[in-house]
């Protein structure tokens, strides 16, 4: 419990820690988000494929991990077509009064995170949890970041920019409080569950941060960034192995 609560705790709390430059930088060019979001996609891509997939496979079967990278994948997909929501964009952003969809979306991308978190902790194997709630921290952080600084440069404030960034991250850490109890109280569907966030990652990846990371011409940079936040991963897996 120790473990799980320092970890989740970290893990979430790194969207504070992004937040919090936003309040000092506020021009960042379109090919430094693209090159952010693309860094946290490749984390994001090797954590689910290096971490939370593999977990999954090792404590069950085939047919368990492609049912629950289905239902992670089509559980998001029904979020997206019936939550009202808006996503952040490089161009003009939504009117002042549509920031609380902002805060939706975000919430959104965050709870399959937080889920994963959770889970991944509760699930007996002490590196997959460790090296699940690393990379959801790390890719919080620039997150956390690129929504303050969207938020601040739309005349949202700085005090209302923090306080969407700590609601997200307390949701995320609410989330993993529920993946950690059906981990641990519910054992038999651990690998259902390493699945499910798997593929919502997964899901996520390239519904969102990649067509975004692509959306300004800078297709070649955010390559790069992908592949190295993919090494970085991996690095963090060979450490923690």
């Amino acid at each position: 419990m120790n473990t799980f609560l320092l970890f989740a705790a970290c893990s979430s709390l790194c969207t504070l820690v992004g937040a919090l430059p936003s309040l000092v930088v506020r021009n960042i060019s379109h090919r430094g988000k693209d090159v952010l979001l693309a860094y946290t996609a490749g984390i994001m891509v090797a954590a689910s494929t290096y971490g939370l997939l593999p977990s999954a496979l090792k404590l069950s079967n085939l047919y368990v991990l492609t049912a629950g990278v289905l239902f992670g994948t089509l559980l998001l997909t029904a979020m997206e077509l019936y939550i009202p929501h808006t996503d952040p964009s490089h161009t003009e952003g939504p009117e002042e009064g549509k920031q609380s969809l902002l805060l939706v979306a975000m919430l959104l991308h965050n709870l399959p995170e937080g889920l994963s978190t959770g889970i991944s902790l509760a699930s007996g194997a002490a590196e997959t949890g460790k090296l699940v709630a690393t990379a959801i921290g790390l890719q919080n952080i620039p997150e956390g970041f690129l929504v303050s600084l969207f938020l601040i440069t739309r005349k949202a404030g700085a005090a209302k920019a923090f306080l969407y960034s700590l609601a997200i991250a307390a949701a995320e850490w609410a989330a993993s409080c529920l993946g950690y109890y059906f981990g641990t109280e519910l054992s038999v569907l651990v690998p259902y569950g390493l699945a499910f966030a798997g593929g919502a990652m997964l899901y996520v990846v390239y519904k969102e941060l990649l067509p975004e990371s692509h959306g300004d011409g800078n297709e070649i940079p955010a390559t790069f960034a992908f592949i190295l936040g993919t090494l970085t991963m991996i690095g963090l897996v060979d450490l923690l192995g």
